[in-house]
């Protein structure tokens, strides 16, 4: 799959006169839904990363489901930051400019996605007090995360339409 950059990039779209596409001039239609899946697919991979290594470990640990959701959280919010500082930090910016552009492109999308999610969770009958090796532990989490995914595309979309979210770190990529 092409990367975000690729696709904020992609001239397929484009008439000949209409060769570059520059950060001042925003995506729309199905350009600016694909450049939202790609950014949305990406938050949701840090946000997973954490997600399921919350919600194992206050599983595995017995803990209450307030404890495991807020362990999830916070590792969502870690892995999600994390995995959008790797390449700015690659591309030599500051650690100071780096945190700042990765609280503003990920801060909304994750939230909606933990929202989203936490709540599936705790909705599903029993998938919270399911143990690690209980297919409704794993079934849940999986739909949890796909719901989130669905329901964050369109948050997305509307910061990028507004080169907020994701679009902010376009230019560092």
């Amino acid at each position: 799959p092409r990367e975000y950059g690729e696709i904020m990039h992609d001239q397929s779209n484009h008439p000949p006169s209409h060769a570059h596409h520059g950060p001042s001039e925003p995506l729309r239609g199905r350009a600016l839904t694909r450049v939202a899946m790609v950014a949305t697919a990406h938050c949701l991979t840090g946000c997973a990363i954490g997600e399921v290594a919350g919600l194992a470990i206050g599983t595995a640990a017995g803990w209450s489901n307030v404890q495991t959701i807020v362990l999830a959280v916070v590792l969502a919010f870690i892995f999600g930051y994390g995995l959008t500082s790797l390449p700015l930090i690659r591309a030599g910016l500051p650690l100071r400019n780096v945190v700042a552009l990765a609280f503003a492109a990920d801060t909304v999308s994750i939230a909606v996605m933990e929202i989203v999610d936490n709540t599936f969770m705790v909705a599903i009958p029993g998938a919270m007090d399911a143990g690690l090796g209980d297919l409704l532990f794993w079934a849940s989490l999986a739909a949890s995360l796909l719901i989130a995914f669905v329901m964050t595309v369109p948050v997305n979309r509307a910061l990028i339409a507004r080169g907020r979210g994701h679009a902010v770190v376009h230019a560092h990529h």
